[in-house]
């Protein structure tokens, strides 16, 4: 999933130097997280392989150069995604082929594969090698696909219920995790185009930027590095963002400047569900987080996409710093509230 969405953030930036179409990419990758889909393998791998097929068309110019065939096949992979990964969870589960604990850590080390992999693949053969080698990783869930498909039919699929609210009480909006959604969508809308028009990098650049705001991720998800007070990561993610044009500053300096960054952020989550306490236990919390913070998400995306494609792409930068800085005066608070159910 890395490798396609990030390969098709640099195949739009390519084909169309509109900020507001390129903001749509994440968008569109956002939305099916916010839709009632079911629950169904089959159908929803049968999706992304349809979406994969679709960019390697695009890849092979066989579809010509609109940039609709690239957006509609991140649609359709976000879709099948979301159809299909809890059934394909579960399985792997109830099979004891693997633990919770396992499934994320092989989401964190995929995550940082493939940003690498796009960087790496891109010029040694253009976004065909990114999309045949995207192709290929999903060969391997086609049978876990269709044994889940099939047991759905015939009634035997596997019972265990993800912890999540009933029905009756849906999972609530939290303003300051939609906030941050917003914040964070909207820095990484933009990127590729950014990285592509305004600082005259490479795939490879792009690639590697990601890859180092993933590492700092996963480093801040353990804990690594200091304790800070609330406001301070926004803070610091505002000065980093303004290093990145420095003058004089490297190429391989500017990517390196994602590496605290993805720290910070990855710290500023686990502050934000910490202060939810008042909404529920943790594994609740974390998913109030991420539903808001995909719909603040999906909202940032568009507004910097608007924003820039009318005083144009330059001036996204200069934004989102002082975004940042502005969130550290408005989003700590000792607990949270939300703002709709």
């Amino acid at each position: 999933m890395a490798l396609t969405l990030a390969s098709t953030g640099w195949l739009v930036s390519g084909l169309s130097p509109s900020p507001l179409v390129n903001s749509l990419l994440p968008a569109l990758g956002a939305l099916p997280a916010l839709l009632p889909l079911p629950a169904q393998a089959g159908r929803g791998y049968g999706l992304q392989l349809a979406s994969a097929l679709i960019l390697l068309g695009v890849s092979l110019k066989l579809t010509g150069a609109s940039v609709i065939w690239p957006l509609l096949a991140v649609l359709l992979f976000g879709i099948g995604g979301q159809m299909s990964r809890l059934p394909l969870q579960l399985q792997l589960l109830e099979a004891e082929r693997a633990s919770l604990q396992t499934l994320r850590l092989g989401d964190s080390i995929g995550q940082l594969l493939g940003n690498l992999l796009t960087g790496l693949l891109f010029p040694l053969g253009k976004a065909v090698l990114q999309y045949a080698n995207s192709l290929v990783l999903l060969l391997p869930l086609l049978p876990m696909a269709l044994a889940s498909g099939q047991a759905q039919k015939a009634g035997s699929a596997p019972q265990r219920k993800p912890t999540a609210p009933p029905a009756a009480a849906p999972i609530p909006l939290e303003w300051r995790s939609t906030i941050q959604g917003l914040l964070f969508g909207s820095l990484f809308s933009l990127l590729a185009l950014w990285v592509r028009k305004v600082g005259a990098g490479s795939c490879l650049d792009f690639g590697m930027v990601l890859t180092a705001y993933g590492l700092g991720r996963a480093l801040g998800g353990t804990g690594f590095g200091p304790r800070l007070p609330q406001a301070t990561p926004y803070l610091l993610i505002a000065a980093l963002l303004a290093i990145t044009q420095a003058p004089g500053l490297p190429g391989w300096g500017a990517v390196l400047v994602f590496l605290p960054m993805g720290v910070l952020a990855a710290r500023s989550d686990g502050q934000l569900v910490a202060s939810l306490k008042s909404l529920g236990d943790e594994p609740l919390r974390w998913q109030i987080l991420e539903r808001s913070g995909a719909i603040g998400g999906l909202a940032g995306a568009l507004a910097i996409g608007a924003v820039a494609q009318v005083l144009g792409l330059t001036w996204a930068l200069p934004i989102q710093v002082g975004a940042f800085a502005m969130a550290a005066l408005l989003l700590p608070s000792r607990d949270g509230r939300p703002i709709s159910s």
